[in-house]
């Protein structure tokens, strides 16, 4: 006999052997759905049960979560996952307190599950903790259809299957954990792989069309794009363009859309570079856009569109799109972001570069044209005099020199027009950047265009290389364009151009260039008279004369004479290592009484002859002062008016050349004087060529 409630010595020798199957049966399985899959197979013939259960803990909290319900049905399978509290429920009762929990009538008020019970018919339950000698998991959970359905030794088998389930279940998640994170480093080496695959394309390019193309495999295998693309922003034109596309082997140029800027507020990729994070696209938001039309006719129904963000900001964004809906996910942004990110660093660094670049290209030809520059610049360092016509060119020029104005500079022939233009910029803001001539009358006509705008290679015959145009040069900086009414006027619409709008383009391009130079002109001809006679167009004219300043003629500041003849001697002496520590004081007074039709040019090239035929330390003047040549005194005499005494100096010259204005052996090179400006003062002394004689 045995006691009441004991099973059958034979019965319970027969119920552990089958716990040790069960046992080894469990064990076999490494994965956790398979092992609940197989459970109610091994238990049930140890025990009497109408559904049987499993509940884990859910380790982010205090609740347990439902994963295994048996029988199987459309209710149960929904039930499955299902989280609730440990605390007030049967279940959690047996994990909290690692003891049976036995419910011999089950009600449908009571704890959870107890609605869920009633509702498949069950009258008995029973919540085994499942121990592990780490802590209990969870718990297994048996019921029957009969009322008190278990006796203390069923209980007792219950806990010995539920010890045996515990270390399998725990085995399981072992091993599941360890699968997980096997995946998670897989996915993280291949993430790796594909980022130094990024940066080997990175550090190799420094061009984004040859970037984007190098990286675009790298951008296939971290998502399904069928498109890819890289928006670059434009700070000046404040809008986004697109730099360079991919179409997985297809023409890309063909299929990227014709419209080459995207606005800021009605594009994808506007919206992701105004709000700095990525964004997926559907169909639906996409045709909202003015590219509609692209994705329609090529089949896009998904888009992902990330920013291009560097420590100075959001470059652009990078693109892709799909034709199958749903290709992209939060989930991939990770790790598109680190690709963006790649990329972003090397587009700042083809920037960088390509800017740099454009910076030594630009250094270079100031280099060159600084170069010629001092060869053809004007022998002394400063504006020397202090006369009241003088002072009041520097006050003028004081007050425009820091201001962005346009200056004309009006005056004669060697009055020094170039030195006040100098003044100008060396006062103003732009004193750093390159200070840029040309004197328009030195240049032949054809060629003018091409020495102000530039020319592209083969824009014309001759045309062997590209050629960066002055304004261009003078970026930043100061462009002085000498003898300003010998432009033609077919070239004045353009100037004019570049004055009103600073855009133009070199000859032979149609890509409009921007300049920032401030423009300082210069004549010797009255330019409101070439207006009159419409050789001078007037709207031109009114945008150059903003701030006129006429530089006084030599003999309307002849108490300066004396000072420019010394710094001149001095200047040239050293130069040929001379001492000339004299100047006669009849010799100066006839240099202040002469009128100098050439002004300061002409007086410069006097006291340089003088210097080199000046054989002791005294300025021999009248032993060189020859006008015209073969003269020996300069030509002074009692009573004579300046501009009689001018009119006899000219017209010695012509007579001394037969009247040969221009030339080597004319009669402007022996007066030291342009051959528009000997033209000019013939003019104003009515000076003409006498008819030959019959």
């Amino acid at each position: 006999m045995t006691a009441a409630g004991a099973a059958p010595l034979a019965d319970v020798d027969v119920r552990y052997r089958a716990l040790v199957d069960v046992a080894s049966a469990l064990a076999s399985h490494a994965e956790l759905d398979d092992l609940f899959r197989s459970l109610r197979g091994h238990i049930e013939p140890l025990i009497e049960f109408s559904f049987v259960a499993v509940s884990l803990r859910n380790g982010h909290d205090d609740s347990l979560v439902l994963r295994y319900f048996e029988p199987q049905s459309v209710e149960a399978v929904r039930l499955l996952g299902t989280t609730y509290p440990v605390e007030g429920t049967y279940p959690g009762r047996a994990v909290r307190t690692g003891r049976v929990v036995y419910v011999p009538h089950v009600e449908a008020g009571g704890p959870y599950p107890s609605a869920i019970l009633t509702e498949y018919g069950i009258r008995t339950y029973c919540a085994v903790p499942l121990v592990t000698p780490r802590g209990v998991i969870g718990s297994l959970n048996f019921g029957c259809e009969r009322s008190d359905a278990y006796t203390e030794g069923d209980l007792d088998l219950m806990t010995h299957v539920a010890k045996i389930v515990a270390a399998a279940v725990e085995n399981a998640l072992s091993l599941e954990t360890v699968r997980r994170q096997q995946t998670a480093l897989a996915r993280e080496r291949d993430q790796l792989d594909l980022l130094l695959e990024v940066t080997n394309a990175v550090v190799t390019q420094l061009d984004t069309r040859a970037l984007f193309r190098a990286v675009a495999p790298a951008l296939r295998r971290c998502c399904s794009a069928d498109f890819a693309a890289l928006t670059l922003y434009d700070p000046e034109a404040r809008v986004l363009r697109k730099h360079a596309c991919d179409a997985g082997g297809r023409d890309a140029p063909e299929l990227i859309p014709r419209a080459v800027e995207h606005s800021l507020d009605r594009s994808p990729s506007g919206l992701v570079f105004r709000e700095g994070r990525p964004r997926l696209f559907t169909r639906d938001e996409l045709v909202s856009f003015p590219e509609h039309a692209f994705f329609i006719d090529h089949g896009i129904h998904s888009a992902c569109s990330v920013p291009l963000a560097t420590a100075q900001g959001v470059l652009g964004t990078l693109d892709m799109a799909a034709c199958a809906p749903d290709a992209f996910s939060p989930a991939q942004f990770g790790l598109i972001t680190r690709v963006a990110g790649q990329i972003a660093i090397a587009v700042q660094n083809a920037v960088s570069y390509e800017r740099i670049e454009q910076l030594n290209a630009q250094l270079g030809r100031e280099k060159l044209y600084l170069e010629d520059e001092i060869w053809s610049e004007h022998r002394f360092e400063d504006i020397i005099g202090r006369s009241p016509a003088l002072r009041r060119v520097l006050r003028e020029v004081e007050t425009v020199a820091p201001t962005e104005s346009t200056v004309l500079i009006t005056g004669e022939t060697g009055s020094g027009k170039e030195l006040v233009a100098r003044a100008i910029h060396r006062l103003s803001e732009r004193a750093d950047q390159t200070f840029v001539r040309l004197n328009c009358a030195a240049i032949p006509t054809g060629l003018l265009e091409s020495e102000l705008f530039g020319h592209e290679k083969g824009a014309f015959t001759g045309a062997i290389s590209q050629r960066i145009g002055r304004f261009e040069l003078a970026h930043r900086g100061t462009v002085f364009l000498d003898e300003i009414g010998e432009i033609p006027l077919e070239l004045q619409p353009k100037l004019l151009r570049v004055l009103q709008e600073r855009e133009f383009e070199r000859l032979g391009s149609a890509r409009t260039l921007r300049t920032d130079a401030r423009l300082i002109a210069a004549t010797n001809r009255d330019l409101g008279a070439l207006v009159a006679e419409q050789q001078f167009r007037e709207d031109l004219y009114y945008r150059l004369n903003v701030f006129p300043i006429e530089v006084p003629p030599l003999r309307e500041r002849r108490e300066d004479i004396p000072m420019l003849v010394r710094h001149f001697a001095q200047q040239f002496a050293r130069r040929m290592k001379k001492s000339i520590e004299t100047i006669p004081a009849d010799a100066m007074d006839a240099l202040v009484a002469y009128d100098w039709p050439g002004n300061i040019r002409e007086l410069q090239n006097l006291v340089e002859r003088a210097v080199i035929l000046s054989s002791g330390p005294t300025l021999d003047v009248p032993a060189i002062a020859s006008m015209p040549r073969g003269r020996t005194t300069l030509p002074v005499e009692s009573g004579e008016s300046l501009e009689a005494m001018e009119r006899r100096h000219v017209l010695a010259a012509l007579e001394g050349a037969n009247w040969v204005i221009g030339g080597p052996n004319g009669a402007a090179q022996r007066l030291g004087l342009k051959r528009s400006t000997l033209q000019f003062r013939m003019r104003k002394l009515g000076i003409t060529r006498p008819a030959p004689a019959r």
